[in-house]
């Protein structure tokens, strides 16, 4: 069987409509399209010369008479896998550096700020495996080879680099972590963020290398606009973003590895959503590619035992707070996208819906803190004068009871006529 042909966008399906019916198509699904900016050609000779995608958008906001604009420059990369997982490590590690610092270099020509990599993008995505050997040896300390890689690149663009990689915790018994670096644009370590939220479905068997993390909901005060890192699956969890936005969060990377068949339904809207329900800027990185591994392996969801995820599909997209994002990067080929913004749009889109001045923190705090308890008990108000008492205690504790109970259709029925004669 031929293998399967992925198609190259979304977007390169909504361009196959009539001309004039694009504009209200892109309005409707992205809301108000920023911009395209023109590609530097310094760039534009980098893309052509290494075969990847390069885009460049401007978001709009309202200039203010007491604030300066605050424009930064936010850039997001996504890349697949170079060398074969079966070569050396090492071969596979510095191929992917080799590949990712061609693309940081063209977000350098677009004066990019703020760059976000992909998940573990030092690394195939070899969790799916549960095999310990050697992919365990793509983990290293924060201050590692790739720190220092990068560190030498954020300085010279002046450039703010947040860095996912397999984190080695040498000082707590060598303990292993997905951990995001923060890397600042002079070069040095900000600081760290671990995976809160750690996937087990399907494919994604993360927690045999590494369990939840234990680094709350950092902020990062960067040069360039205070940043969080919703790490992947984390995405999923409403509560993650409120946290980050809470915290200060005017920029929320999100970088991802997940693949068509399991999430691409949901990929357009959680940053999105998370972008207007907390009015801060997202950035969603997905790598794109498909990676074979050389000894099948099996997971959860009852297929046979196989030697690939699937196909990662890229889609890297950024959103606004007020909903208004751009266009994905392709399915199929690396990329470097660029999104001019302005930071003041955050409190902008704040004073017009007023998210923040009518949330109900207490209430939620009080309700979430009895949910946590073991005796808690839903807040469900039965109709009693339906006569479902002892049939609603019985769905409670035991599902299968209320499907097997008959419909109380007559003793409704009586209850609503004698209501009625009393009425009457």
């Amino acid at each position: 069987m031929p293998a399967k042909t992925e198609i190259e966008s979304l977007e390169s399906l909504l361009r196959k409509l009539p001309q004039e019916d694009q504009a209200e198509a892109f309005r409707i699904l992205y809301g108000n399209l920023p911009e395209s900016l023109p590609i530097p050609p310094a760039a534009a000779a980098l893309a052509e010369e290494h075969d990847f995608e390069v885009a460049a958008y401007r978001f709009p906001s309202t200039p203010e008479q007491r604030r300066e604009a605050r424009r930064v420059r936010v850039g997001v990369i996504q890349t697949q896998i170079v060398a074969s997982t079966s070569d050396p490590i090492q071969t596979q590690y510095q191929a992917l550096c080799d590949r990712t610092e061609q693309l940081i270099h063209a977000a350098g020509a677009m004066g990019c700020n703020v760059l976000g990599l992909q998940e573990a993008w030092t690394m195939p995505f070899a969790f799916c495996t549960r095999e310990k050997e050697p992919w365990l040896e793509f983990a290293e300390p924060v201050d590692g080879p790739t720190t220092r890689f990068l560190s030498r690149l954020a300085r010279h663009y002046d450039m703010v680099i947040v860095s996912p990689i397999l984190e080695r915790d040498e000082a707590h018994g060598g303990t292993v972590h997905n951990t995001a670096v923060v890397i600042g644009n002079r070069g040095n370590v900000i600081g760290t963020h671990r995976k809160n939220h750690i996937p087990r479905v399907g494919d994604f068997n993360e927690s045999t290398y590494y369990m939840e993390g234990d680094t709350g909901h950092p902020v990062f005060a960067t040069q360039y606009g205070n940043i969080g890192i919703n790490i992947c699956y984390g995405r999923h969890h409403p509560l993650n973003w409120l946290m980050f936005g809470i915290n200060g969060a005017e920029i929320v990377f999100n970088p991802s590895a997940t693949v068509g068949a399991l999430s691409e339904p949901l990929w357009p809207i959680e940053a999105r959503c998370a972008s207007i329900a907390n009015n801060y800027f997202t950035a969603a990185i997905n790598r794109i590619g498909t990676e074979s591994f050389p000894n099948a392996f099996t997971s959860g969801d009852g297929r046979d035992a196989h030697h690939d995820f699937g196909h990662f599909y890229g889609s890297s997209y950024v959103t606004a707070p007020d909903g208004a994002r751009t266009p994905g990067l392709s399915r199929t080929r690396d990329g470097v996208m660029v999104s001019e913004i302005d930071l003041n749009h955050c409190r902008q889109v704040r004073d017009k819906w007023g998210f923040q001045m009518t949330r109900r923190l207490a209430e939620y705090a009080a309700d979430l803190t009895r949910a946590s308890r073991p005796d808690f008990r839903p807040q469900i108000i039965a109709d009693n004068g339906l006569g479902w008492e002892s049939e609603r205690v019985a769905v409670r504790h035991e599902p299968s009871a209320r499907l097997a109970a008959p419909a109380p259709q007559v003793e409704v029925t009586a209850t609503v006529r004698a209501r009625e004669t009393k009425q009457d």
